[in-house]
């Protein structure tokens, strides 16, 4: 039976709720340690990252180490949309409604410039397919990107199938902690 979206995110929620913060710290530095190694990351000039929730693949410290010898951009939303900046330090960050940490750096208006992009999500699935907190950023930003797009997810996160719409853009590849679940063979 093919679950609805919403029930998925109640599922991860659910899920998630189960998990120590000390475990998915160790989660998330074994998921990025691999990444590390990709062959497409190393290449990257230009990642496209974000600073995570306390229940997201956390980020901040790879965002800072990777700062200091990449050009680092993170999304800020603005209205409906997610406007991309260059992270510049963590002295740069300021809080936004959704408690995310944006950063005040300078707009990338470029976004062809972005090599790697490092994707957040409520759940994946095995067909490449993203499930996102439901307000559509992602969404809308995807189809302007083309950059090689990465979903980041714990391995709980994973689920049978996730509904798709026509504007649903696939990733290239899925990892959790475990390494690569999924790459785009096409």
């Amino acid at each position: 039976m093919l679950l609805t979206k919403q029930q998925i995110r109640t599922h991860i929620a659910r899920k998630k709720k189960q998990q120590n913060g000390v475990q998915l710290s160790q989660w998330s530095v074994n998921l990025l340690k691999k990444l590390e190694e990709h062959p497409r990351f190393r290449q990257a000039k230009t990642l496209l990252l974000y600073y995570s929730l306390p229940d997201e693949v956390q980020t901040h410290d790879f965002v800072e180490r990777w700062s200091k010898s990449k050009q680092i951009i993170l999304p800020v939303v603005k209205g409906d949309e997610l406007e991309l900046r260059q992270y510049t330090g963590k002295q740069d960050l300021q809080k936004s409604s959704y408690n995310i940490y944006e950063p005040t750096g300078k707009e990338l208006t470029q976004v062809n410039e972005i090599d790697l992009a490092l994707i957040p999500g409520v759940s994946f699935d095995l067909q490449g397919n993203r499930l996102g907190r439901g307000k559509g950023y992602y969404d809308r930003l995807l189809p302007r990107l083309r950059s090689y797009n990465i979903g980041i997810c714990f391995g709980f996160q994973i689920s049978e199938a996730i509904p798709t719409e026509t504007f649903d853009r696939p990733m290239d590849e899925i990892w959790t902690e475990n390494g690569c679940v999924y790459v785009n063979e096409k």
